[in-house]
């Protein structure tokens, strides 16, 4: 147990060191991430294990004395349908220091590591993964902890900090973009096609802009409907999709590529009404980059939504000290937790240890006395046993505060053959 709890590790993949091609080939959907929880669970002695895939990273966090990282990209490879990993192996990261991997999905829940900073979604996307896990029974008492204590920074964070104020989440930045490219057009036309969570906080952010000529399609079309009513925008169907491409001057998509693609040909046998802007913002891309070479047609993906520089983001900036501090905090509690943890086994084999004793010694007298002086002598060796054992538990607890339980839960083993006791 001990051991298991000082061995987190994250496999780490993201925008920081990959192309969007190379988070392409490994991004999983919510039946990839379940499956390859499966997969992990099947193939290798992990425990504790969390898959997360968005747009920007695909990571998986597991618990081992063993490095699994070499299995678990195969893992993936597979679960994508392709079997050569040499090409992807190199942008993934290993983290093997236990406190860095647990500090590393603190700064990606709470928005750190996210391009822009202080991504609101990511939330609720670590908490799916965190779901995902724990349906697939493989989220123990760490992993539970680790995530409710991630949850309760987050809470600290939005109410004393000003690092979720304004709104600087790729879905503002793009409602930004628009603003921009669009700043010299009289009523621009813009089609949003997918309202999967992106797309719906793309047209939420719309309602705050000045932009309102919002259409939105939709392969469900009651899904369309719901939001448009939501966000004060039109929903039109499915089977007119490519003729509101035509007739947009920005066109957002947010459907996954192997699902819906706007490819060159299709746009340029179309005819284009110039300039127009394609905005992808799914994973895979459903927009063709070749677009780019039509006349008057620009392609902006999620790489080149860029942190947009805008005061909300320049004040979630100068929260980041705020945050990592709180981060800090947190940390020293849940490793005070973790050694606890460890201490425990140790502690109730040291109670066992003593209760044997007791039992030995109180058995060899009880049978001369009666049943009231056998009561008596049961109630008071136990006592006796629990005043015993409370002191080093007080003492242990201290040294886990001050990060020196090692050697005191040592000397206890020793001193009482509790490894033995143990085997």
């Amino acid at each position: 147990m001990k051991k298991m709890q000082n061995q987190f590790k994250v496999l780490t993949l993201s925008y920081k060191n990959a192309p969007i091609a190379v988070r392409e080939a490994v991004s999983l959907n919510e039946i990839g991430c379940r499956n390859l929880l499966d997969k992990i669970k099947e193939f290798t002695g992990a425990q504790d294990v969390l898959v997360l895939s968005t747009c920007n990273r695909t990571e998986v966090y597991y618990a081992a004395d063993n490095d699994y990282s070499r299995e678990i990209i195969k893992l993936i490879a597979l679960e994508k349908g392709f079997i050569a990993t040499k090409e992807i192996t190199p942008y993934f990261r290993h983290i093997t220091s236990h406190q860095e991997a647990v500090q590393h999905l603190f700064y990606v829940g709470l928005g750190l590591e996210s391009q822009v900073v202080g991504d609101m979604q990511i939330l609720n996307q670590v908490k799916k993964a965190y779901q995902w896990a724990a349906d697939a029974g493989m989220a123990g008492p760490f992993l539970h902890r680790l995530m409710h204590t991630i949850f309760a920074t987050n809470k600290q964070v939005v109410n004393q900090t000003a690092f979720r104020d304004g709104a600087a989440s790729v879905s503002y930045a793009t409602v930004e973009l628009v603003e921009e490219l669009t700043a010299n057009m009289e009523n621009p036309r813009v089609l949003m096609i997918g309202v999967g969570e992106i797309g719906a906080n793309v047209c939420d952010n719309f309602q705050k802009s000045a932009v309102n000529n919002i259409i939105i399609a939709n392969r469900t079309h009651h899904k369309a409907l719901e939001l448009a009513q939501k966000t004060g925008a039109r929903a039109v169907y499915w089977e007119n999709v490519w003729q509101e491409i035509q007739a947009a001057d920005v066109v957002i998509s947010s459907v996954p590529g192997d699902c819906f693609f706007i490819a060159r040909e299709t746009v340029e046998k179309q005819g284009v009404r110039s300039p127009k802007f394609f905005i992808d913002l799914s994973m895979p891309r459903s927009v063709d980059a070749a677009l780019e070479s039509l006349a008057g047609v620009c392609v902006y993906n999620i790489d080149s939504i860029r942190n947009r520089a805008t005061s909300a983001l320049e004040k979630r900036i100068a929260a980041i000290p705020e945050v990592k501090g709180l981060v800090a905090e947190a940390l020293v509690e849940f490793s005070a937790w973790t050694r606890e943890m460890a201490m425990s086994p140790a502690l109730q084999q040291f109670k066992q240890r003593l209760e044997q004793i007791r039992q030995q010694e109180v058995a060899r007298y009880l049978k001369n006395l009666g049943a009231e002086e056998q009561q008596l002598v049961e109630v008071l060796t136990k006592n006796i046993l629990n005043k015993i054992v409370k002191m080093p538990a007080l003492e242990l607890k201290a040294a886990c505060q001050r990060g020196e339980s090692e050697a005191l839960l040592q000397g206890l083993s020793a001193l009482f053959s509790l490894e033995k006791q143990e085997a």
